[in-house]
């Protein structure tokens, strides 16, 4: 519902006379042909040479979004909308405007889109664009002098009062002209510029009708798309890459597929884990990830609760890869085959789902690798090869990679790896821990992997600190981990979705995981029912890509002692076998509210973006409200289904073991509306449609309802009904 600048193809248009070179400004990236573009004049015997230029004619600055000084490409996927914003101004009092100019893959120009100042007096402009397609594009603002709204402006002032009236439009006469020159004849476009040229001469009509003979919506329209620009300035091009939607937007699903056995095979196939995909699909998933699927290595395998004495039948941790039967590239025998995995990915792909695969990047000490490639590992003085630790846990059964030593070979072996599975159907991995890797080994493998197939996702494991997550996110992964876990306050929570969504958005796109199977926190185990549905409607309104680890939805939050956050009997080092029929037919199952949730976020393409977020004050701490919204594209405002603007107001109790009441008081103008408005919403998890305003009252119940999901609808609208709360 808020407006934005229109986002319309039309063609960059040019100046209507000739205005001299477009004049490159200094930009958020400066390259060499930005600081050349204006050379020193050459010495001469009357003085020494000038310095270079390093500000544009119009002063155009601090171009964003911008990824250190353009070192890396801006994010966006396809059809996203993203602010890009400058600061531009000028000398004296003369008018001022700009507009941002996308070029395709191909280096055509796209969507010319004019910017507008985004509050007055701050020299601060601003312009909603999206991009059609994926690829490698640019983009660039230009600035430039607007000699008809100087002319407007002064002839607002002057022919009332009549000073120099004549002269005045006279004046404005020509420069209908001049713009005029710049439009194309067809659609009589022109002779509408050239009428009001007329008409400011016509002396047989009061001075005040002449003026307004040139102010119709017919002129504004024609020169709102055709403006007769002077001095333009241009920045330095700078990048932006475009991806699929699911690099943005998903709903993940992780499960182990050997615990979805059978009474006569506990130990889980393909073939039968391949029948829990339908239930997945039925709670509104995109994408299932599994943990990795290879051989384990036998050497200090762990038994249950990581103990350090394994059974002979004690399966091991999936994330100590590699035996004899193979490594990276090969499917744990009890798993079933190549061809079984293949046709698990085919049965998702029916379903409506993607399979995300785990790459862990490490090796048991069975792995074919530690023979073949000796060199690849860290050697202790007494020549035994160092295993994992992060004291202090230690990981005996794993072996970490020595990168440098053999970089270039890790690179291509990686690359082959990840082919071989992108061969059978997967294009989405998880990375475990690329926080232990160098950076710069991740640039090159996932450079080379996207640029012959850019629609392969990564999404990076990386709970570490902010500065490696940053950066792993700026150098290629498409997608990160969070510390949403550890973000339970509203405090808490408004600060860090104002940081993902802000600057941070135009290269890091967040992943909230309510849990994973290294992650069961302590509001998980202390809150029960109620902690679980407050946290998934909190991730799945929060960020526009969520997830859930199996047997999420059935609440499970046993740790493994006081004040750990591993789980009891994790399902990391053994089979974890569930009754899945039984949850749900007794009701003790949270999957009709993780598939309201999935479908909610279908309907509603504000839910599925992550920049435009806003918190509104409630006077309870444990009450937080935010708003997302997505702007109007000139069709029916009163749907969520991807047409029309679509907002999105969420409340949430964040006490799971109490009731709260609070009042909420709404941001009316970032709603798009004005303070003394009321209008319908409807609360997507009950259907229940009811009047709000600009102070609301709420009560939440933990474990009957611990949110509202609020659709803001028009008045309008065929769906109202209910009572109003004030």
């Amino acid at each position: 519902m808020k407006s934005t600048a229109p986002a319309g193809p039309a063609p960059s248009p040019e100046p209507s006379v000739p205005v001299g070179p477009v004049v490159p400004a200094a930009s958020a990236a400066p390259t060499a042909s930005a600081t050349s573009a204006a050379p020193a004049i050459p010495a001469t015997p009357t003085g020494p040479a000038e310095p270079p230029v390093a500000i544009g004619r119009i002063p155009l600055l601090d171009v964003r979004p911008v990824v250190d000084r353009g070192r890396w490409p801006a994010k966006a996927v396809v059809g996203e909308m993203f602010e890009v914003s400058a600061t531009v101004f000028r000398e004296g009092h003369d008018a001022v405007a700009a507009n941002v100019v996308l070029r395709d893959p191909e280096g055509r120009t796209g969507p010319w889109t004019p910017m507008r100042e985004l509050a007055p007096g701050t020299d601060r402009w601003g312009a909603t664009v999206s991009a059609g397609k994926a690829g490698h594009w640019t983009y660039t603002v230009e600035a430039w002098g607007d000699p008809i709204s100087t002319w407007r402006r002064h002839a607002g002032i002057k022919i009332p009062a009549g000073i120099d009236t004549e002269l005045v439009l006279e004046e404005g006469a020509r420069l209908h002209e001049r713009a005029a020159t710049g439009v194309p004849k067809s659609k009589g476009r022109r002779d509408v510029l050239l009428a009001a040229a007329d008409a400011l001469r016509d002396t047989a009509r009061p001075a005040s009708a002449r003026l307004a003979a040139a102010l119709t919506p017919e002129v504004d329209g024609i020169l709102a798309r055709h403006p007769l620009r002077e001095l333009v300035t241009s920045s330095e091009p700078l990048p932006l890459k475009v991806e699929r939607e699911r690099a943005l937007y998903g709903s993940w699903y992780e499960f182990f597929p050997r615990s979805e056995g059978t009474p006569d095979q506990p130990h889980g196939t393909f073939r039968t884990a391949a029948e829990r995909l339908p239930a997945i699909a039925r709670m509104g998933f995109d994408v299932v990830y599994l943990p990795p699927i290879h051989p384990i290595g036998g050497t200090f395998r762990k038994g249950p609760n990581n103990t350090l004495s394994a059974g002979p039948q004690d399966v091991g941790v999936p994330w100590a890869i590699g035996s004899a039967e193979g490594g990276h590239d090969a499917v744990h025998p009890d798993l079933g085959t190549i061809d079984d995995f293949d046709a698990f990915v085919s049965r998702a792909a029916r379903e409506g789902m993607e399979i995300a695969l785990d790459f862990a990047l490490q090796c048991s000490p069975d792995h074919p690798w530690v023979q073949k490639h000796p060199d690849w590992f860290h050697h202790r003085p007494d020549g035994t090869i160092a295993y994992a630790e992060n004291p202090p846990k230690k990981y005996q059964d794993i072996y970490p990679i020595a990168f440098d030593k053999d970089m270039p070979g890790l690179v291509q072996e990686t690359l082959r790896v990840l082919r071989y599975w992108m061969s059978h159907g997967v294009r989405i991995f998880r990375v475990d821990n690329p926080h232990t890797k160098p950076v710069v080994f991740w640039e090159r493998v996932i450079a080379d992997i996207n640029r012959t197939d850019p629609d392969v996702i990564f999404l990076a494991e990386a709970f570490t600190r902010p500065a490696m997550m940053h950066t792993l996110a700026k150098t290629g992964f498409q997608q990160s981990y969070t510390y949403f876990t550890w973000r339970n306050t509203k405090q808490e929570l408004t600060e860090y979705l104002t940081e993902l969504s802000g600057e941070a958005a135009a290269y890091m796109r967040p992943n909230f995981f309510v849990n994973t199977p290294d992650i069961l926190h302590e509001f998980l185990q202390h809150g029960g029912r109620p902690a679980f549905e407050l946290r998934a409607v909190l991730a799945a309104t929060l960020s526009p890509t969520w997830g859930v680890y199996s047997g999420f939805e059935l609440c499970e939050n046993a740790p493994v002692r006081p004040g750990s956050e591993e789980y009891l009997d994790s399902e990391k080092y053994q089979l974890r076998p569930r009754d899945w029929e039984s949850a749900e037919r007794e009701g003790r199952s949270l999957a009709p509210l993780l598939g309201r949730l999935n479908a909610i976020r279908r309907r509603s393409p504000a839910l599925r973006q992550l920049r435009d977020i806003h918190f509104h004050h409630t006077d309870q701490e444990s009450v937080i409200a935010y708003s997302k919204s997505v702007p109007d594209s000139g069709e029916d405002k009163s749907t969520t289904d991807g047409r029309g603007s679509n907002t999105v107001v969420v409340v949430v109790n964040l006490d799971p073991h109490h009731t709260q009441e609070a009042t909420v008081s709404l941001d009316m103008p970032q709603l798009g509306l004005d303070w003394h408005e009321s209008v319908p919403v409807r609360d997507e998890l009950t259907g229940e449609t009811f009047y709000w305003g600009r102070a609301n009252y709420v009560r939440l119940e933990p474990g009957h309802r611990p949110a509202h999901i609020l659709t803001v609808l028009r008045p309008s609208s065929p769906q109202i009904g209910g009572s109003p709360t004030i």
